[in-house]
């Protein structure tokens, strides 16, 4: 294995370094791509960036041809230098025109509230689903396992007159298997694929529903778009001792059984997960009381959303 430094005559840049024997890696070989395109966008040699970045120009070389690897902290000093987020220089779909750029540069530092705006409008332009002068009949029930969606969500049901639809059962349906030989078998991305699928034919197939969602719906940004755009979205929350309690009860400790610290590894999947959940239009704490209130308190919630008499 051999390498050759190559040295633009004028400015002293390193301009190429070619090793032989080594197959570059694809991805290596982009990020360069993207680190020399940002750089000529900001109109800065090679040793300018070295410089601002406090990074050999031999290793900045090294990444722009994709030969070898990096830190992540070389990489934070190149973004900082470059004066790029790190999903810029990573690639983010986001990053991915001038076009995405703008739009990212507009939304920063926008609150939550401003960000919910923007999101409804845009979903009003592209016809999918925004803010709708009537409120869907499709309720959709979102929470961790063990909240009580399919207690309470076939209870509420019974009381509207609607289909229940179990959604992880639609997914079993299409797949032909359990959730847990599709999550062995075939791995999460197929899983969600199934997920998307289920939502999307419910959507399609029930004008008036009431839907139980598996806890990490919410992990798919796409699939939870067209929730938050097709349905009602009730929260129901739980505090985690419950949460474990009631799973326990069902027979199953997922996705906790494994762990000997599953109090805080259920805690952390809350902790992630709430952010999404809040999104949802209503949200209903059914720790607060028990079972049957808990059921009043929806019905009442739902029927007063929908305009249904109470």
């Amino acid at each position: 294995m051999s390498s050759t430094i190559l040295h633009h005559p004028e400015t002293g840049d390193i301009v190429a370094e070619a090793t032989e024997g080594d197959d570059k890696n694809p991805f290596l070989v982009a990020l360069g791509e993207r680190v020399r395109h940002l750089r000529a966008r900001r109109g800065m040699t090679r040793k300018a960036v070295s410089a601002a970045a406090e990074v050999s120009e031999r290793h900045l070389a090294n990444l722009e041809y994709g030969i070898g690897n990096v830190s992540m902290l070389v990489l934070l000093a190149v973004a900082g230098a470059l004066q790029c987020s790190l999903a810029e220089l990573l690639g983010d779909v986001t990053t991915s025109s001038p076009e995405w750029l703008l739009i990212r540069e507009l939304l920063e530092h926008r609150d939550d509230a401003t960000l919910r705006r923007v999101r409804v409008a845009i979903g009003e332009m592209l016809g999918t689903g925004g803010a709708n002068t009537q409120r869907s009949s499709r309720v959709a029930l979102i929470g961790l396992r063990g909240a009580g969606k399919s207690t309470l969500g076939r209870m509420l049901a019974d009381d509207l007159g609607f289909p229940f639809v179990e959604l992880s059962r639609e997914i079993e349906k299409f797949a032909g298997c359990s959730i847990s030989e599709i999550q062995g078998l075939y791995g999460s991305n197929a899983y969600r694929r199934y997920e998307r699928r289920a939502i999307e034919e419910a959507i399609q197939i029930y004008p008036e529903a009431v839907i139980a969602t598996p806890g990490g719906l919410v992990s798919d940004a796409a699939t939870f778009n067209q929730l938050l755009s097709h349905c009602t979205t009730v929260w129901l929350q739980a505090d985690p001792e419950d949460h474990m309690k009631r799973v326990a009860a069902q027979g199953d400790t997922r996705p906790m059984a494994a762990s000997k610290e599953a109090m805080e590894d259920l805690k952390g999947i809350l902790a992630g997960r709430a952010a999404f959940y809040s999104k949802a239009e209503f949200r209903l704490d059914t720790s607060a009381q028990p079972l049957e209130q808990s059921f009043v308190a929806l019905r009442a919630l739902v029927r007063g959303a929908l305009d249904l008499p109470v």
